[in-house]
């Protein structure tokens, strides 16, 4: 799929508008959890967004090979796990929350096997931000929907982690479009059997492909063209303003409010993640995963 000049976005504001896509996305589907529940609507989101990308993208898969399949396979799996996961979480505690507490997988991912002084600072700042979150009284926040939100964080890990592998092997739209696919088989079966799947209607499964385009095709494509001029730092540092626009997004659409104590939490992790993006030698690019 080539990339028209014409309809071509500067890199920064594409960023900008694929988080605020992906963040105006995640209140859609949390606008269907009451109705469809959170594995209805990760069924549609996924499925609907894999159709997206097979028509836009058109991988050749009698084309790829057995190396590609058996990267490309357990990186799709991760996707879907992630996916299902964070809405999970989701349908229990804000949407400022869950991103913040999902940002620790790929953080924890950054500063790894680090030995350097400078990462220390990073993580003693996450630390605090978690602390801070934390219910110590257990009241106030869902513990399973944390819980939920830091297992979506630790497949977003593993999603990345396999992403490099991917890359290496196929284009990254493809990668995308095909991994897509098998990111629908460990959420369907939960999807297809739900009590609430007969609550379906065409009403809302026009919402349902509102979600896909918001959440996966449309911030996909932004952040693609984005990485063809900007520096993988640059891209990941803008992707740590994440969970402020998850917040921002949760307040201004679904009237949710954060605690002044959270929001405090929510900037360390941001911090936190900015900069470790900043003093990483070798900084990779945390594309969206909810």
């Amino acid at each position: 799929m080539k990339d028209s000049p014409r309809y071509s976005v500067p890199a920064v504001p594409a960023v900008l508008l694929a988080i605020l896509s992906v963040q105006g996305g995640a209140a859609i589907a949390k606008g269907l959890f009451p109705v469809l529940g959170p594995a209805v609507t990760a069924s549609l989101r996924i499925g609907l967004s894999a159709l997206l990308l097979l028509v836009l993208v058109r991988p050749r898969l009698g084309q790829l090979q057995a190396r590609q399949w058996r990267v490309v396979v357990p990186y799709g799996l991760a996707l879907g796990a992630m996916n299902f996961l964070f809405y999970c979480a989701l349908a229990r505690i804000p949407l400022g929350l869950a991103v913040t507490l999902e940002f620790v997988g790929p953080l924890a991912l950054a500063l790894a096997g680090s030995r350097r002084w400078v990462d220390v600072v990073w993580v003693v700042l996450a630390a605090a931000g978690i602390a801070l979150i934390a219910p110590w009284q257990g009241r106030g926040i869902d513990l399973l929907g944390m819980a939920l939100a830091l297992a979506a964080g630790g497949c977003w890990a593993i999603y990345i982690a396999l992403g490099q592998r991917t890359a290496a092997v196929l284009p990254g739209s493809v990668a995308v479009a095909v991994g897509m696919l098998f990111a629908a088989l460990p959420v369907l079966p939960f999807g297809l059997t739900s009590s609430s799947l007969p609550a379906l209607t065409p009403h809302l499964l026009l919402l349902g492909a509102l979600l896909a385009v918001f959440s996966s095709v449309l911030p996909f494509t932004l952040e693609m063209q984005a990485l063809k001029s900007m520096s993988t730092r640059t891209f990941s540092i803008l992707m740590s303003l994440e969970p402020v626009a998850a917040a921002l997004s949760g307040w201004l659409l679904l009237g949710e409010k954060l605690p002044f104590i959270q929001w405090v939490a929510m900037l360390l992790i941001v911090i936190a993640s900015a900069g470790a993006t900043l003093t990483a030698r070798q900084p990779q690019p945390a594309l969206h995963s909810e």
